[in-house]
């Protein structure tokens, strides 16, 4: 008998132990995608054309307020205007400067001024409460020399806590950082119109970056998902032979008696 129970509890330990590693799986891939990030919609952003970006910002702490987002631009690849677009409860600032050095890009346009960053403040009993996210967006003149815009930014709390993500984007197959700079792809520019060609080309990359994503995301929640599967067998099978093992017990119980 005391075989039996061993086994049982054994058993039992593996389930739960399984169970547990599910849940935690699924629980880090959630914390994982709480970063700052930026996005263009959907639609491609393209080299020397113009592109509006939003900036999603999430409140990571539970006993403050994300009061102000300061986004930096790269002066390497200079972005020439920017416009920002109304948020109710907050103001946003655009600053620009003159470069040390004009940089000409590739269809030999020389930038003296850039934007260098965009300020989002909330004002008096605003922000973004805990567990919740706001969404910040400017339309942008993109430049033509890079194909990927990174967006180093700072988020500022009311407690005076400032978190900033502006880790650059790691080598491929590289593990992300802990807080990394908010980046946007570039995608070179089919033709220098509005024509078919080019429409055309903007509506394949788009579909090729949804289904990424799909893919992505559906590969993220099949993992997770097969965990607490896996866990509830393991669980499952615990109770099952506990409950094998004690119906064992009475049985022999049962006859010892008579």
């Amino acid at each position: 008998m005391s075989t039996n129970r061993s086994a049982t509890r054994a058993v039992q330990r593996v389930g739960v132990l399984v169970t547990v590693g599910g849940i935690v799986a699924l629980l880090g891939g959630g914390t994982a995608s709480a970063h700052v990030t930026a996005n263009t919609g959907g639609e491609p952003a393209e080299k020397g054309g113009h592109a509006a970006v939003t900036f999603r910002v999430p409140n990571e702490e539970p006993d403050a307020n994300t009061v102000r987002l300061v986004v930096t631009f790269p002066k390497n690849n200079p972005v020439s205007s920017a416009q920002t677009k109304p948020v109710p409860g907050w103001t946003a600032r655009v600053q620009k400067a003159r470069l040390d050095k004009p940089v000409t890009l590739q269809n030999g346009t020389k930038v003296t001024e850039a934007v260098t960053k965009i300020t989002w403040t909330a004002g008096p009993g605003e922000g973004l409460r805990p567990d919740q996210y706001g969404e910040f967006s400017a339309s942008m003149a993109m430049p033509d020399n890079t194909d990927v815009m990174v967006f180093p930014a700072n988020q500022h709390y009311d407690s005076g806590k400032v978190v900033g993500w502006t880790t650059p984007p790691p080598p491929d197959g590289a593990e992300e950082p802990e807080h990394p700079a908010p980046t946007v792809d570039l995608a070179s520019s089919a033709g220098h119109g509005h024509g078919g060609s080019s429409d055309a080309n903007a509506a394949s990359t788009s579909g090729g970056s949804a289904a990424d994503e799909s893919t992505e995301d559906g590969a993220a929640r099949w993992l997770g998902g097969a965990g607490l599967v896996v866990g509830a067998l393991g669980l499952g099978f615990g109770v099952g032979a506990t409950m094998r093992a004690r119906k064992s017990t009475a049985t022999r119980e049962g006859n010892g008696s008579a």
